[in-house]
């Protein structure tokens, strides 16, 4: 099962459709945003996707982007994750307090721990855990538009970027 990893959208709208069209023949049903939204209006492009977020330090409008996103059926409530999809157990964390995504990763409870923040691409393995950051969408910072899809059979992580 492939799940596409993202974080860092800051509501580029263009990015997040030339993404789409990108991904459209990789039978991804769940996208993990590790936050950094922004605006609920940028929920809805995701819309036919199982989408899991959680909120990232800019995502001030928390409540709208709560209510858009429950009323497109996607999971958006609090700061943290944990999720158990395909045998797998998975953190999802926007990363903001680093030692706190390090405790995450040094526990050994995940499989994945999968965080942003940074805008910088990371995929390194701690004994058991794989740890990923998928960068920014945006490319605001880095001028590079990065996600990830991540395979839960393997736990193989296949960093890309927007053409």
């Amino acid at each position: 099962m492939k799940v596409l990893v993202i974080s860092d959208t800051h509501d580029n709208l263009f990015a997040i459709k030339k993404l789409l069209k990108q991904i459209e023949n990789e039978k991804i049903t769940y996208i993990f945003h590790a936050g950094d939204i922004i605006a609920p209006f940028t929920l809805k492009l995701f819309n036919g996707y199982k989408l899991i977020g959680v909120y990232g330090n800019n995502d001030g409008e928390r409540n709208l982007l709560r209510e858009t996103a429950k009323s497109l059926g996607f999971k958006l409530e609090k700061d943290f994750e944990n999720i158990e999809l395909n045998g797998r157990k998975i953190a999802l964390i926007h990363g903001t307090e680093k030692q706190l995504v390090e405790a995450l990763i040094k526990s050994q409870l995940y499989d994945v721990v999968i965080s942003g923040h940074t805008h910088v691409v990371e995929q390194y393995i701690i004994g058991k855990t794989l740890a990923i950051n998928p960068g920014e969408l945006c490319g605001y910072l880095t001028n590079k538009s990065s996600y990830i899809i991540l395979d839960l059979d393997t736990l193989q992580a296949d960093v890309r970027y927007l053409d």
